[in-house]
């Protein structure tokens, strides 16, 4: 797209298409009447609507003095032969959007960022108005403010109660890293609080349990749901005999969809493990090195065993996304292809990317600067009090599990991981992953006392750790 012919004024001349919502939403960047500016062209069938909603949000936003980009004009436009509505907006100078900014700062950065935004959220809802769709990215940050972008999402109360406002607040924390909002949140919520200038915080307790449920679900909403059919991230297909699923970013690679062809790869690949349960490839596709694990079915038995439950390459494909979209690291996922004949599952394969790293015992082997040693240990640690905090149990922390990227920790093998609801459950299992891991170091007693002492520091809560009987009472 060039340029967008407008009914009333001069067409906006296209640098970027910044965001396409299919049959919906179009967002660029570009140039109207000789200034820089971004519009947002809504198409469609219910365009009037999502029009006259963004726009509403905006002057809400306007007359409560809360920064956003000033609307320069409105009007119409053509698209796919039906009528289009337009809204031109200031581009911010040097702005960036607040999500890829936590991406990219410092520890300190993203705290002092997390301080803005709480500020400008408080602003919400002192001005009984409501973000629905609480997200980073719908915020902009200059070196001095944070701006308020998406109308669409902006709702207007009489008297916004505060337990509704404790609940969008909440929804907002739960969008950063849950290790920093375990050691952040009281600050925010003072932060919050002084904002509103409330002497008091009414339903203090309430807010981590709230913080966690909104994590906990909207994570599960994309990895146990969305990545298993159609979106902008992944693309699906249904053959007669089996149904795969792949990434988007990898849709350039010519991925095999029969399961002849993937036997076939993985005969000529190089071989990583061989086993009765799962084969291990390392494959090149095109270019591309792929690691490729096909859980195989060992008998007629193990098949009627199989063929109604969940594979294992389903299990893997859910939890890398979750990972992922959790800031956890772990390969990239790329393809997801399971035998389905009736939707009766049989063999299933699972693709991700493959990294060159050393497991974290060569890693340590290996190593000779101390200081490095010790930010890698600390590294660890953080890696799994995120997954104490997040309920997530890996079930088998061995050290060839854990392979390592400079100083960070990546997880791989994650058929066996689970995300519990229940906190019973899930402590019990941390327990067990603690213990596996630190079994990896019972003949290196500096390593494993490193390790101990690195726990008792990171743990806010040490029970976790007398749990795993790592360290006594």
């Amino acid at each position: 797209m060039q340029q967008i012919l407008l009914n009333n004024s001069e067409p906006i001349l296209v640098d970027e298409t910044v965001r396409t919502v299919p049959h919906q939403r179009i967002v660029v960047r570009g140039v109207w009447n000789g200034q820089a500016v971004f519009a947002k062209v809504f198409y469609g069938a219910r365009a009037k609507q999502h029009y006259l909603r963004d726009l509403s949000g905006v002057n809400y936003l306007a007359a409560a003095n809360i920064l956003t980009p000033s609307l320069l004009h409105k009007d119409e436009s053509i698209v796919d032969g039906a009528l289009a509505y337009v809204l031109i907006f200031t581009a911010i100078a040097d702005a960036v959007n607040t999500e890829q900014l936590l991406a990219t700062s410092s520890h300190q950065g993203r705290f002092d960022l997390a301080v803005k935004l709480v500020k400008v959220v408080a602003s919400h809802h002192q001005a009984n108005l409501l973000q629905t769709d609480l997200y980073p990215k719908n915020f902009l940050a200059t070196a001095e403010h944070v701006y308020t972008i998406d109308g669409d999402g902006i709702r207007h109360y009489a008297k916004l109660d505060q337990k509704t406002a404790l609940q969008n607040l909440s929804l907002l924390l739960s969008k950063f890293d849950v290790l920093d909002i375990e050691y952040w949140i009281d600050d925010l919520l003072a932060v919050y609080a002084q904002t509103r200038d409330w002497k008091t915080f009414p339903h203090r307790a309430t807010v981590p349990g709230l913080v966690n449920a909104y994590r906990q679900k909207i994570a599960s909403m994309y990895a146990d749901k969305k990545v298993f059919r159609q979106c902008t991230d992944i693309n699906t297909h249904q053959y007669r005999n089996s149904f795969i699923a792949w990434a988007s970013a990898y849709s350039s690679l010519p991925i095999p969809s029969e399961i002849k062809q993937l036997d076939a790869l993985i005969a000529k690949a190089n071989l990583l493990k061989d086993g009765n349960t799962c084969t291990v490839a390392l494959a090149k596709i095109d270019d591309t090195d792929v690691v490729v694990k096909r859980y195989n079915i060992k008998n007629v038995t193990h098949r009627l065993s199989r063929m109604f439950r969940q594979t294992r390459a389903s299990i893997s494909w859910a939890n890398a996304y979750r990972l992922n979209f959790l800031g956890i690291n772990t390969p990239k996922p790329i393809a997801l292809i399971e035998q389905r004949d009736f939707y009766l599952r049989g063999k299933a394969y699972f693709l991700s990317e493959y990294v060159e790293a050393p497991d974290v015992a060569t890693y340590f082997a290996q190593a000779q600067d101390p200081a490095v040693s010790d930010e890698a240990v600390k590294e660890i640690v953080q890696l799994f009090y995120r997954l104490y905090l997040l309920k997530l149990s890996h079930g088998d922390m061995k050290f060839s599990n854990i392979k390592m990227l400079g100083t960070r920790p990546m997880l791989i093998d994650l058929d066996s991981m689970q995300q519990h609801h229940c906190q019973y459950f899930a402590s019990k299992a941390h327990a067990k992953d603690l213990r596996r891991f630190m079994r990896n170091w019972k003949d290196d007693t500096s390593l494993y006392n490193a390790f101990l002492q690195a726990f008792k520091v990171v743990y806010v809560d040490h029970s976790p750790l007398k749990k795993a009987k790592i360290l006594s009472d």
